[in-house]
């Protein structure tokens, strides 16, 4: 009997001091160089977002944040591999609109739940994508581009970062908005969709406005639209989708770190600190202005919050664009 009840303190303690653990772990965190997966090639918008963050966030935390671009599925790959690692706060996610809302909807065995196998960490920001076309295309403004769809039924080419993101849906939800029909190319990342977009290979897309701005002021690309209910201070002289005509248009994309689920709180909250500190300094905040995005810090709970309605909101478009599920 002695010996059950000495096994049983001894497991009372250990229950007791479980959350001083994941404190005292959490003290010494990091204490190893933590992997960021970016679900996309190298030269789209969110390696330009999750490259400023992790080398600010470097500085910050004392470790070493190192990047790894893992493309394929339209980020969904990347993401997946995310929710296998460890949660011990070393390896993150830059989640994204594309991969936590689009993809469960678009794909029949994405192989994640965004809301049970992530916890959040907290939203970097958002930003609208931009409707571009080569100078050569014809059309000048949308109402010209809609025109022409409709004189010339699927022969308009769009590229996007490739199937399930959000150029790809975008793209079908202005078709359908439109009433026009346009045929989808899909890349593996917006740096290759931009590539044959300024040589001319495809005649427009549908691309996170911090990977057109310069080309469209430097005239090698036009800028029709940006898909926001506001206009950009990178394009400020680019209309919005409803000022051009198309009612109601509103796509923009969000931006945060998320972690395996079941990371200890004390890490999150180590993160959501130095993700917030760096948010709110200056050099952060120019680099993320000049790529076009609208910070938005937040708390854990506000930011699983917003993947919850955003997935939500997306998983209706997908539905009302008509693209069946992959």
């Amino acid at each position: 009997m002695r010996g059950w009840s000495a096994s049983l303190a001894i497991l009372l303690l250990a229950l007791g001091l479980g959350g001083n653990f994941d404190v005292a772990r959490a003290q010494t965190y990091p204490n190893r160089t933590i992997t960021l997966v970016i679900p996309f090639p190298p030269g789209g918008s969110t390696s330009i977002v999750g490259r400023v963050i992790a080398d600010k966030m470097s500085q910050l935390l004392g470790q070493s944040i190192v990047v790894d671009n893992r493309g394929g599925a339209g980020g969904t790959v990347g993401t997946k591999a995310v929710t296998k690692s460890d949660p011990d706060g070393y390896t993150l996610l830059l989640g994204y609109t594309g991969t936590l809302a689009i993809g469960p909807s678009l794909y029949r065995n994405v192989g994640y739940d965004p809301r049970k196998d992530f916890d959040a960490v907290g939203m970097i920001g958002s930003a609208p994508s931009s409707l571009v076309v080569h100078p050569s295309f014809p059309a000048k403004t949308v109402a010209e581009l809609i025109a022409y769809a409709k004189a010339n039924p699927g022969k308009v080419n769009f590229g996007s970062a490739g199937i399930g993101t959000v150029g790809h849906i975008t793209g079908e939800y202005f078709a359908l908005a439109s009433g026009i029909q346009i045929v989808h190319i899909p890349y593996k990342g917006t740096g290759p969709a931009m590539s044959d977009l300024l040589g001319g290979h495809i005649p427009m897309s549908f691309s996170p406005v911090a990977t057109t701005a310069a080309n469209v002021k430097a005239g090698l690309l036009r800028g029709l639209a940006v898909t926001s209910v506001h206009r950009n201070k990178l394009l400020p002289d680019v209309p919005t989708m409803i000022e051009a005509g198309v009612s109601g248009f509103d796509a923009t994309l969000a931006y945060g770190l998320v972690a395996p689920a079941g990371t200890p709180r004390p890490v999150i909250d180590r993160l959501n600190g130095a993700l917030q500190e760096a948010l709110a300094s200056e050099d952060v905040r120019k680099q993320l202005e000049l790529d076009g995005t609208e910070i938005t810090p937040s708390t854990p709970e506000q930011y699983a919050d917003f993947i919850d309605q955003d997935e939500k909101k997306w998983s209706e478009l997908v539905k009302t664009s008509g693209v069946a599920p992959e």
